[in-house]
């Protein structure tokens, strides 16, 4: 499958790949194994989307959010490839994680939002492991925090 083309049949505008903002890097190849570090929730417009999800935002919300987690993801990927996606083999697995209250339940259908993504752009080879983690806060108030391991052809 041409990772690009699937990109631009779905009509997909990758974010900017941002650089980290601390002491680490946004991205780290070790073997065969592409580790990308958390990106978080940044709307179209570049605006961080903040709050809780069950509170501030509903799932729904926090759905989008996810997804544009995915996409930042795959920026991440496409850089450390430099730019070629087809270097991608497979998605490993992904953390998702969730800024909500403490009664929500729902974060496997938030963290759908970045599964979905990377499943439709990857096919088969988007098909991973996951983990979705509810926590009280995350970086700058943002709703969603989503890290990835990929493996590399």
């Amino acid at each position: 499958m041409n990772f690009e083309k699937k990109i631009a049949e779905l009509k997909i505008l990758l974010p900017e790949a941002k650089p980290p903002v601390g002491s680490y890097v946004a991205t780290k190849i070790s073997g065969n194994l592409l580790f990308i570090s958390g990106q978080i929730s940044i709307d179209e417009n570049g605006n961080l989307i903040k709050g809780k999800i069950g509170k501030d935002l509903s799932v729904e919300e926090g759905y989008n959010a996810a997804e544009r987690c995915g996409l930042s993801i795959i920026s991440q990927a496409k850089v450390a490839c430099n730019g070629d996606l087809s270097k991608i083999k497979s998605c490993i697995k992904l953390t998702g994680f969730v800024n909500s209250t403490n009664d929500f339940t729902d974060q496997p259908k938030v963290i759908n939002g970045a599964s979905d993504l990377i499943a439709t752009v990857f096919g088969d080879a988007g098909m991973h492991t996951r983990a979705a983690v509810s926590t009280n806060s995350l970086p700058l108030g943002v709703s969603v925090e989503v890290d990835a391991i990929f493996e590399l052809n």
